[in-house]
Formats: structure tokens, sequence, C-alpha cells
């Protein structure tokens, strides 16, 4: 879907669209529920540490590395395969995704490079920078046509202009729309499905909607499955209103699930310090 066009807040405009209003609606309600819950007003940090790490998890199954989370707890050296190696690299987005927020609105592409940076663990020349025409992607869970360098560089670029003019979008729609981009474009030549979801961690704290982080949307991603994950995807990447719709509304249940998954573990505090 292009971002750019006659509209002056086109991200506002998606605000319009069918059942989008209610998707809005019902995630602002899921997050002051978390928000409202006597243990974040005494344990907010806590709440945050363990979301931080269920987000991880969740991001790098969908990622192809499907761990228990008491395995993400356990472990502490993820450089021996491939899996291990995406689980370090979601938990190193995580991390850095918090100390981002200040650039973002002033210069997300700065951002995004960072977070492919981070990602990659790596200094080779592709790291950190827009892949150009002819590089391979390594995407395996994104199976859509490739657009081109090119097309990459001018969407990314409109992408940012949004971003910076800033606008009366709600979060949820700014988020869906940074995180649905980044997956149709792939634009760095590897972990751009880490990286669209830690950007749309970014949108989602720093927009105020949940500041301290605590209903991670990866959560929310991984337990409505790979196949809803995809099919959502490809209704953002037809452009059409009811496909647009339909990904912003598979967020926004995204969201609602991480809320669930925190008011969760708050409860279990709550229990414990009974």
């Amino acid at each position: 879907m292009s971002t750019t066009g006659a509209n002056a807040d086109p991200l506002a405009a998606l605000g319009s669209l069918p059942g989008v209003a209610d998707s809005v609606e019902s995630v602002r309600k899921a997050v002051d529920r978390v928000y409202g819950h006597r243990i974040m007003r005494r344990r907010s940090n806590e709440i945050t540490s363990e979301a931080a790490l269920r987000g991880a998890r969740g991001t790098a199954a969908l990622s192809g590395a499907d761990w228990a989370l008491e395995e993400v707890r356990r472990r502490t050296d993820f450089s021996g395969d491939d899996e291990a190696r995406v689980m370090g690299a979601a938990l190193r987005l995580t991390a850095e995704a918090g100390q981002l927020l200040s650039v973002w609105r002033q210069s997300p592409l700065r951002v995004l490079a960072r977070l492919h940076l981070v990602a990659a663990a790596d200094n080779a020349d592709q790291v950190g920078r827009p892949r150009q025409e002819g590089e391979p992607v390594d995407e395996p869970l994104v199976t859509l046509p490739l657009p081109a360098a090119t097309e990459v560089s001018g969407r990314l670029e409109g992408l940012a202009e949004l971003i910076i003019a800033g606008g009366s979008a709600p979060a949820l729609v700014t988020a869906a729309v940074v995180h649905g981009e980044l997956l149709a474009l792939r634009p760095f030549v590897s972990h751009n499905g880490l990286v669209a979801r830690a950007a749309e961690r970014v949108v989602l704290v720093g927009s105020g909607l949940d500041p301290k982080s605590v209903c991670p949307a990866e959560v929310g991603y991984a337990e409505l499955g790979r196949e809803a994950y995809l099919e959502a995807l490809d209704g953002y990447v037809s452009g059409t209103p009811q496909g647009v719709a339909a990904w912003i509304a598979h967020c926004g249940k995204a969201v609602q699930l991480g809320a669930r998954e925190s008011t969760a573990v708050c409860e279990a505090l709550q229990r414990g310090a009974a």
C-alpha cells in the first residue's frame, strides 16, 4: 500500500475505514485495563521487564525460533545455531527499541537502520542500510513478490515524511502501517520481520498508547499464528480498504492479547503478594 497521495493526512484517513474505529477503541480499553491494575502502580518495572521477555519470545517465534518461555529465560548463549541467533536478535531489538523513542519522530529511517544493525549484529556492508538492486533477501516467512530497490527507497521516504509530519491518526493505525510497510517492502537483506515488529513497538510506546511497553503485540501475533499473520498481511498489500482494515484489526487483536498477557502477569504477582 502506498502511503503517499493527495490526502494531507492519509494515515488519519485510514481511521475511517470500516471497523478500524472499533479496533482502536477495543485496544484502548485493553491497554487501560492493564495500566489500571493495582500491581502496575507498585511494580510496573517488573511488568515491563516480563513483557519485554515475552515480546521477544513472540517475535522470534514468528521468525522461526519458537522456544518455550522458560528456555528463553534460562539461556545465556544465543550464538549456537540459526534459531538461537534469531532469539538473540529478538532480545537485542526489544532492549534497543526503548532507547530510540526520541529519535523516531525526527529520523525514522535512522532508527530503522539502527534496528537492523542491532538485529544483524554484523559489520557487513549490507547491514544498517536499505538493500540495493540485486541483493538477495533472507526472509522465509514472507513470500510476497519483492519490490524493487528503487520502489523501496521511495516508499520508505514517503513513510518517513508522514511520521515526521505527525498527524491525528490513532497510534494503532500508524503502528500497523509502519509494520505492514516494512513487511511488504523488506527493505533490508535480513531480519525484516523482527525489525518491522520492533518498529511497531517504537510507535506504540512513543505515541503514548503504551508508554511503559507492557502490552507486547508480539505475544499476540505469535498466539494468533503465522497463517493468520500472513493472511492479514496479504490484505494490507492488496491495498483495498477491506484488506487494510483487516490488517489494522489484526494488529489491534495482537495488542489486546499482549495486554491480556500482562494482565495475567499482574494477577500472578498479586496472588504471590497476598
